[in-house]
């Protein structure tokens, strides 16, 4: 097996019909905001780049943004389409929709019927400034009414967030919904909420950053090589993580003129992103720190992508890896092998990774 043989694991194609968005969040991933006009997908080109993904045997599709269901009849039309061809279906939303029982349950019955698998919430201190926690809510309440089996509300963090886990969890609608469908996969998670730039940093509870002493627990990337976004500019890149708009090197095409096999194949060419694949962004870091000692990089990251993100545009960093990178070579490959033929993954649904708007 060499360092650059196919990858072989599936992958999940992310859509990103529209940057438009209701809200206008500090630090968006995806620079997004209620203005943003200039740039969405065309429902032919949502359909190709669908087909494309069942042949290439992907495993699944994700909507996301922007504010995905701001291109509602896109994304409906998307849903009905991969999940006709046995593609999973995963649409990320803040919600902003479910602003009363009637609008929640008109808005997911119609996804429902497209087929929708997999309904993922986003919230936490900046979102509630334009999406009420109570709207978050009741859309994943409504949704385990309706039936639908996957649910996950991401709350953003900071040190001193307001909004955590627990005042979504503890919630008496949603925890009464979730007693009454005991079936069905409600998760609630955290995570942190990061500038789009590596030389800006948060503060954050001191269990999300990264140092020596947690170095060891951190993982390869579950996204990058593994999903493919088509962004709303048509621009195909080779992850779905926060920030990839500015980062040139990720992306690897466009509609117009990529298909996503080949999109997958530039983007498998490229030893960096096999080697956050297998080994995270973070643990580059580390390495390249400890060949540069000027690379000062403990307890100021508590985000994969922002740690990767400095790995793209720190020139001491990236110097250190064009110059030592054949270093590693023997270990990538070590790693993609272990990856490929002992990591278990499912026959059908998604990656642990969850993209979040």
């Amino acid at each position: 097996m060499s360092a650059l043989s196919p990858i072989r694991q599936p992958r999940v194609l992310s859509i990103m019909p529209t940057f438009r968005c209701t809200a206008a969040c500090t630090y968006c991933g995806t620079f997004s905001n209620p203005s943003f006009r200039h740039a969405s997908l065309e429902p032919d080109v949502v359909r190709r780049m669908i087909d494309q993904a069942a042949e290439a045997r992907y495993r699944g599709v994700v909507f996301t943004g922007g504010e995905a269901t701001l291109a509602l009849d896109v994304v409906l039309d998307g849903i009905a389409q991969a999940s006709s061809l046995g593609l999973g279906t995963r649409l990320v939303t803040n919600g902003w929709w479910a602003e009363d029982d009637t609008a929640a349950h008109e808005v997911l019955e119609r996804l429902a019927a497209a087929g929708l698998d997999e309904l993922n919430l986003s919230t936490g201190d900046e979102h509630v400034g334009f999406v009420p926690l109570s709207s978050v809510v009741r859309a994943a309440a409504t949704a385990l009414g309706l039936g639908f089996r996957v649910i996950c509300v991401m709350i953003e963090v900071t040190r001193d967030a307001s909004i955590r886990a627990s005042d979504v969890s503890d919630n008496p609608i949603l925890a009464a919904a979730a007693a009454a469908h005991p079936a069905a996969n409600v998760q609630i998670l955290e995570s942190p909420w990061m500038p789009t730039r590596p030389d800006r940093q948060l503060a954050y509870p001191q269990e999300y950053l990264l140092n020596q002493d947690n170095l060891a627990t951190k993982s390869g990337c579950d996204s990058c090589l593994r999903t493919t976004t088509v962004q709303a500019d048509g621009r195909i890149a080779a992850c779905c993580g926060l920030g990839i708009r500015t980062v040139p090197e990720l992306q690897v095409g466009h509609v117009d003129s990529t298909t996503l096999r080949e999109a997958d194949q530039t983007a498998g060419d490229d030893l960096l992103k096999r080697w956050i694949r297998v080994e995270g962004p973070e643990k580059i870091l580390a390495w390249a720190a400890a060949i540069d000692p000027e690379i000062e990089w403990e307890n100021r990251y508590a985000h994969k992508c922002q740690s990767c993100l400095r790995l793209y545009q720190d020139e001491r960093v990236r110097t250190v890896i064009n110059e030592h990178h054949q270093e590693k070579i023997a270990d990538i490959v070590l790693g993609e092998f272990l990856l490929e033929h002992f990591e278990p993954e499912a026959e059908s649904g998604f990656p642990s990774e969850l993209p979040t708007s």
